[in-house]
C-alpha cells in the first residue's frame, strides 16, 4: 500500500493474506465489541465501587490497596480510546463514537487531538518529521516508571494545563502545529470543544463530591489516570522501543509479544502491534487470529512482559554504548519485505 509522504512515497510491506481469510479478519462484530467495551468498563466500575465502599467501611490500608488496584485497570483508557478511535471495534458506527467519548472523558484524553495525530502515526510510522507521535530513541527512566506506577502529580498538572491551553485554542508544540496548521482553524475546532468539555465535566465531578462529601469520587475518576499505571506502562512502552525508524516494514519498527488473556484484554489486544500496523482496519479482537495467519512471516514474538523487557533492556544497553544503534528484528529470509521507497 503506497501512501504519500511530502513528495516521497512509503511502500509498506504487508504479509500476504488469502482473500477469504482477509475478509473474515476484517469483519466487525457488535457482540465482540460489546464484550470488550462493556467488559473493560465493568472492570473499572467494579474496582472503583469497591474502593468507594471501602472508604467508609473498611480499614484505610484496604482502601489504599483497592484504589491502587482501580488505577491499574483505569490506566488502559488510552488503549480503549485508541481502538475505538480507529472506528473498527463496533460494526454499528454510533457505538464507536459513544464509547470513545466515554473513555476519553474518564482518561482526560483529547481524542480529537489523538485521532488526528494517530492517523499520521499509522501513515508515516517512525518516519520523522511526518510522524512525531513516536520518536526514537525512546528513553525509559526508572523515575518515570516509579511515578506512573504510584502517583504522578506532575503528569496530572501537565494534563490539566495542556487541556486549558487547547481549550483556549493554543497549539504550541511542533507536532500540534503540524496536525493543526494555523491556516486551517476549522480543523482544530472539535479539539477545542472537547478540551472545554473535559474541564467542565471534571469540575462538575469536583463540585458534586464537595457537596455530597464524596471525597473519593474525584480520586476514583479525575485522578485515576495518574496512579497505579505500572502495568499499562510496561505494556504500552514495548510498541516501538529500540526498533528502527525510517524503514518501510512494520516488522522492523513495531513489536509483537504474547501475554496472558487478562492483560491482553485490558491492553485491548495491542500486544499484536505489528499486526495492528500492517492491517489497521482489523478489529482488535481479531488480531490474535491474524497473528496465527502471518506469524511465519514475522520476527519471533517474546512471550510475557518479562521476556519482552529483557529484550528491550538488552537493546537499550547497546544504545547507551552506541546512541545510533537500532535493533534489526530477524525476519524470515524468504520474505519479500523491505519493498523500499519510491519517488
Amino acid at each position: 500500500m503506497t501512501q504519500e509522504k511530502e513528495g516521497q512515497t512509503v511502500d509498506w510491506y504487508r504479509s500476504p493474506l488469502p482473500p477469504g481469510v482477509s475478509k473474515s479478519l476484517h469483519m466487525r462484530s457488535d457482540a465482540k465489541a460489546w464484550a470488550q467495551s462493556l467488559g473493560y468498563l465493568a472492570v473499572i466500575v467494579a474496582t472503583g465501587s469497591l474502593a468507594f465502599y471501602s472508604s467508609g467501611h473498611w480499614p484505610i490500608p484496604v482502601t489504599i490497596a483497592l484504589t491502587f488496584l482501580h488505577g491499574i485497570g483505569y490506566a488502559f483508557q488510552i488503549n480503549a480510546v485508541h481502538e475505538l478511535g480507529h472506528g473498527t471495534v463496533f460494526r454499528t458506527k454510533i457505538f464507536n463514537r459513544i464509547f470513545v467519548r466515554i473513555f476519553a472523558f474518564l482518561g482526560w484524553i483529547n481524542f480529537e487531538v489523538f485521532e488526528k495525530s494517530h492517523a499520521r502515526h499509522h501513515r508515516y510510522t517512525l518516519h520523522p518529521p511526518d510522524d512525531l507521535e513516536v520518536v526514537l530513541p525512546i528513553r525509559i527512566l526508572m523515575k518515570q516508571f516509579i511515578l506512573q506506577s504510584t502517583f504522578h502529580p506532575m503528569w496530572f498538572w501537565e494534563t490539566v494545563t495542556r487541556t486549558f491551553r487547547v481549550a483556549r485554542g493554543k497549539f504550541n508544540t511542533e507536532w500540534e502545529r503540524t496536525i493543526f496548521p494555523e491556516d486551517d482553524p476549522e480543523r482544530s475546532r472539535d479539539a477545542i470543544v472537547w478540551a472545554r468539555i473535559l474541564l467542565i465535566g471534571h469540575a462538575l465531578i469536583l463540585v458534586v463530591s464537595l457537596y455530597f462529601h464524596w471525597w473519593m469520587l474525584p480520586v476514583l475518576v479525575s485522578l485515576a489516570p495518574f496512579y497505579g499505571g505500572w502495568l499499562q506502562f510496561l505494556c504500552n512502552n514495548t510498541q516501538h522501543n529500540g526498533l528502527q525508524d525510517n524503514v518501510p516494514d512494520f516488522r522492523l519498527c513495531c513489536r509483537t509479544f504474547t501475554v496472558n488473556p487478562v492483560v491482553q484484554f485490558l491492553y485491548w489486544h495491542m500486544n499484536f502491534h505489528i499486526e495492528h500496523h500492517m492491517f489497521a482496519a482489523v478489529p482488535c479482537y481479531n488480531l490474535a487470529k491474524l497473528h496465527k495467519q502471518i506469524q511465519h512471516d514475522l520476527p519471533p514474538s517474546p512471550h510475557g512482559l518479562v521476556a519482552t523487557w529483557k529484550e528491550i533492556a538488552a537493546i537499550q544497553k547497546q544504545q547507551e554504548a552506541d546512541p545510533s544503534f537500532q535493533y534489526r528484528a530477524p525476519i524470515p529470509s524468504s520474505s519479500a519485505g523491505l519493498a523500499g521507497y519510491q519517488t
